[in-house]
């Protein structure tokens, strides 16, 4: 599994992350997208308004790396922040069954890389939190 199952209960309890990509020229571009988890192919599905028409979405013609970023303040005293950071590519999709109004394509995202931190521990004083990052394994591995 490329996701824990701690992690997996993050994305789903989240509404919003955000999602950055790269232009033709080489500019980051960085939006706020809603998004879901897809669990059958272990991907993060980006879904929006006129996504087909979008310079995110339009990005990945030429560049398919990607980081994508859900974070939130756990805590404000003590400061306790939660992020999940997944590196990977992207590539142009369509949706199997897009939400109302919703365009039909959608940006999915294959994890490469994953940094947690602080999902999962809320006892650890928050100075003392290790993040937990690791390289996705890649078919054949």
């Amino acid at each position: 599994m490329t996701l824990k199952p701690h992690e997996i209960d993050y994305l789903n309890s989240a509404d919003l992350g955000r999602l950055a990509t790269i232009g033709p020229d080489g500019t980051v571009q960085n939006s706020p997208v809603g998004f879901s988890y897809n669990e059958t192919l272990g991907t993060i599905d980006v879904a929006g308004y006129r996504m087909s028409k979008s310079r995110k979405f339009r990005n990945l013609a030429t560049h398919n790396t990607v980081a994508f970023v859900v974070d939130d303040i756990f805590s404000r005293s003590p400061w306790r922040v939660r992020c999940l950071e997944i590196r990977g590519t992207a590539e142009q999709a369509e949706a199997d069954r897009p939400a109302d109004g919703l365009d039909t394509a959608i940006i999915r995202i294959t994890p490469k890389r994953i940094i947690s931190f602080g999902i999962d521990d809320t006892e650890t004083e928050p100075h003392q939190l290790v993040p937990d990052s690791r390289d996705v394994p890649t078919t054949g591995d």
